[in-house]
């Protein structure tokens, strides 16, 4: 019988574990606050089990401009031509960076996350102004490296920008700061604001259950202790499974 149950339970998990979070980042290659942003809240919440319930977008072209002269695409950037460097090697980075079936401790998403938070790490201090991209590139296991670098110097690069610059003018609210986070596709200033100072915080109100163990120290659902907000859940999860 205890099997039985046991079983049930692992099944109802199964049928109510939600999808995980959608979360899209809009930032710049060389913006101080999405540095900060990266660097200090969504790398260090990324390495915990909250990344098991989010799902990770980056979009690096933030308040850039662009205009088209037949192929060629000339773009303006916020902190200057640097910045629109770095945001096609961001760009080309998301695109290109693959898992390797021999590191299986690491994923495509891990990956680039660990490349883009090192990009944004080194900030506008260059040394011999040489871009940090190589360097990032051996420090986090991202063997191609040549074939990023190549992209951000053809015209794939500005393809790919000219992409993240046509996401962000889709935006139904316009950017009005940088970085600019969404939460399941949709603006709302107070969780954007919110998730530049406490982003798991913020993630754990759009986390269904069951949430991470790290969701706990940030609920304060209704005055509900998180365990019993959590058993209840887990509750009507397993009676909706048996009826």
């Amino acid at each position: 019988m205890s099997h039985k149950i046991i079983l049930l339970v692992c099944l109802a998990a199964t049928v109510c574990s939600a999808a995980k979070v959608p979360i899209a980042i809009y930032y710049e290659s060389l913006c101080p606050d999405s540095a900060k942003f990266i660097t200090e809240q969504l790398h260090p919440a990324m390495k915990t089990e909250l990344r098991d319930v989010v799902e990770l977008t980056f979009v690096p072209f933030g308040k850039s401009q662009y205009v088209t002269q037949g192929a060629d695409v000339t773009f303006t950037c916020h902190h200057g031509p640097n910045e629109c460097y770095g945001n096609r090697v961001h760009a080309c980075a998301i695109e290109h960076i693959q898992a390797n079936s021999y590191q299986t401790e690491y994923t495509r998403e891990s990956l680039t996350l660990d490349f883009i938070n090192c990009l944004m790490r080194a900030g506008k201090n260059f040394p011999d102004n040489v871009y940090p991209g190589q360097r990032c590139a051996a420090e986090n296991h991202i063997n191609n490296w040549e074939n990023i670098k190549t992209c951000a110097n053809s015209t794939d690069g500005s393809q790919l920008l000219r992409k993240a610059g046509e996401t962000t003018m889709r935006l139904k609210e316009p950017l009005t700061g940088v970085p600019t986070i969404l939460f399941n596709e949709q603006f709302d200033k107070k969780s954007s604001d919110g998730a530049q100072v406490n982003f798991i915080g913020t993630v754990c109100k759009y986390a269904a259950a069951p949430q991470p163990r790290i969701c706990a120290q940030h609920n304060s659902a209704s005055g509900l202790g998180v365990s019993a907000l959590l058993g209840s859940m887990v509750g009507l999860c397993l009676l909706r499974f048996l009826y």
